[in-house]
């Protein structure tokens, strides 16, 4: 899976989210309760675990994400990038500053060694 290049060289924090509901907006953040905080080596094999998803075709459940994940720079303020993560429809939806539209959406194996690693990280970070 792509992800912004220059935004993953710049993360100091992933923030993990439990999303509760979609944006209401799109380009809003996703509405849920945050969970873990990775920050050094959690972040980047997070980040990398993330890259090695490999990729899959769509399928249709209308995307229903559980999960996203937040970059920040060393300033909290604003978000890199979120990427809501869609474990049904194999979906991932990107949005915020250091996204290309061309990267917006793209689609992973969420039945993968990778995936379900992430999907684990993930559940041990719920709040």
């Amino acid at each position: 899976m792509q992800l912004p290049a220059e935004a993953v060289t710049t993360t100091a924090l992933l923030e993990v989210v439990r999303i509760s509901a979609l944006p209401t907006r799109q380009g809003d953040p996703y509405p849920g309760r945050a969970g873990a905080q990775w920050i050094g080596s959690e972040a980047a094999g997070a980040l990398a675990l993330i890259e090695s998803l490999p990729g899959s075709e769509q399928h249709r459940c209308g995307f229903s994400p559980g999960w996203s994940v937040r970059a920040y720079a060393d300033m909290l303020d604003p978000v890199l990038f979120e990427a809501a993560f869609c474990f049904s429809c194999h979906e991932v939806r990107r949005h915020g500053t250091a996204v290309p539209p061309a990267q917006a959406t793209q689609f992973f194996d969420a039945d993968s060694p990778h995936a379900r690693a992430l999907l684990a990280l993930f559940r041990a970070a719920a709040p």
